[in-house]
């Protein structure tokens, strides 16, 4: 597995949109928080830090699309 998505607990509202985005069920809620869901698997869409309006949610990895 890569690299996932960083949740940072503390901002974190409990909203769930980033679950309602994440095609690859690499998040789940615990309590009023995300946490990543080892059982999951991340495709690195970014989408789950794109719709996160508290930014609770960092992706530590870049998308390159197009040629090299």
């Amino acid at each position: 597995m890569g690299e996932m998505p960083i949740i940072i607990s503390e901002r974190c509202d409990g909203c769930g949109l980033c679950l309602e985005v994440c095609q690859g069920s690499a998040l789940k809620m615990a309590g009023k928080v995300v946490q990543i869901d080892e059982k999951g698997e991340c495709d690195w869409c970014t989408l789950c830090e794109a719709v996160c309006l508290k930014e609770a949610i960092v992706c530590p990895f870049e998308i390159v699309t197009g040629k090299h």
